[in-house]
């Protein structure tokens, strides 16, 4: 049918008010399991410090009536240490943009300034589930505390919770912040063994752990390990009931305790984390702080700063399996 002469159209129309949503739309993950689970402390200093200790071996404790008591070696608590970093992101809007009127926000400093707090964070647990270990600092030159996994492992390999997926077994690390144990090889498919020896690690040394941290990857191979073992119960079990697809299991229950499985999308690809959340903390010599800094121009120049350290207060109450994938 035709459109009839001088009909006016919406096309090439300018006066026509332009519909903006004043809602912003951002998928953008903001979630940070380690960093939120782990505590919150504070230091004074730099440099921080804090000791660990543990019981002499249980032994056969009988003695003769009367008997002189022998003097036991006295072994000390072991002193450890990190250092604190500074992380920030810093945000400069003219005068001109903020004074005019923005759709989604009422500010474009103070959205921009929210936006960069919620990816320090994210900064944070990427550092901090990652592999740094800790560095001093000088002139120049950022200092780096020291990240989950250089708090990990024992220096005597039996009795370390570091299992490498390559030779699934137990391998020494310093455990002290100074180092990382790398794979002793090329990436393996991760077993329900691998976990089991990492837990039982955790458990001989007197550990407690609860939760899982591992990326997406190695949360869907967790989830085919575990369900098969339920999708098996289910069939061969409960032969009244109708058939269940076991497709997602969150948590997983051990000779060695019950753990959730947490989904981590900053953590290593090639490794899982089994963690005891009280022997971790997030201390702040600085917590999240916004700076003003000096007006130069016809602007507006803020700063979001925060210094922190990580504290292992104890790693052999976490453990980690190293060197493996999901397929």
């Amino acid at each position: 049918m035709a459109i009839p002469t001088n009909t006016r159209e919406t096309y090439g129309g300018v006066q026509i008010r332009e519909d903006l949503s004043n809602i912003i739309y951002n998928i953008s993950p903001m979630d940070t399991p380690f960093v939120s689970g782990a505590g919150r402390g504070t230091c004074s200093n730099t440099l921080f410090e804090w000791q660990k200790d543990e019981l002499a071996a249980a032994a056969a404790n009988q003695k003769k009536e009367g008997d002189d008591p022998a003097s036991l070696a006295v072994v000390e608590p072991e002193k450890l240490q990190t250092y604190t970093q500074i992380s920030e992101k810093a945000v400069q809007t003219s005068g001109t943009a903020e004074a005019v009127d923005w759709a989604g926000r009422k500010s474009s400093q103070a959205y921009q300034l929210a936006k960069r707090a919620k990816e320090m964070k994210r900064d944070m647990e990427l550092m901090l589930t990652g592999e740094d270990t800790a560095t001093v600092g000088a002139s120049g030159t950022a200092r780096k505390t020291a990240a989950l996994n250089s708090w990990l492992g024992d220096s005597t390999a039996g009795d370390s919770n570091i299992i490498d997926g390559p030779t699934a077994a137990a391998v020494a690390n310093a455990g002290n912040g100074t180092a990382v144990k790398a794979p002793s090889g090329s990436d393996v498919v991760l077993t329900m063994a691998m976990l089991n020896t990492c837990v039982e690690q955790i458990w001989n040394a007197g550990g407690s752990p609860d939760v899982i941290m591992c990326d997406s990857s190695l949360k869907v191979k967790l989830s085919a390990l575990a369900g098969s073992v339920i999708a098996d119960i289910v069939t061969n079990h409960d032969k009244a009931s109708p058939a269940s697809a076991i497709n997602s299991v969150d948590v997983i229950v051990t000779d060695f305790g019950t753990f959730k499985i947490v989904p981590n999308r900053f953590c290593l690809a090639n490794q899982l984390y089994v963690l005891d959340y009280d022997y971790w903390s997030v201390d702040y010599l600085r917590p999240f702080q916004t700076e003003t800094l000096a007006k130069t121009g016809d602007s507006i120049k803020q700063m979001m700063i925060a210094e922190y350290g990580l504290r292992g207060k104890n790693g052999q109450a976490s453990g980690s399996v190293i060197g493996i994938k999901a397929a």
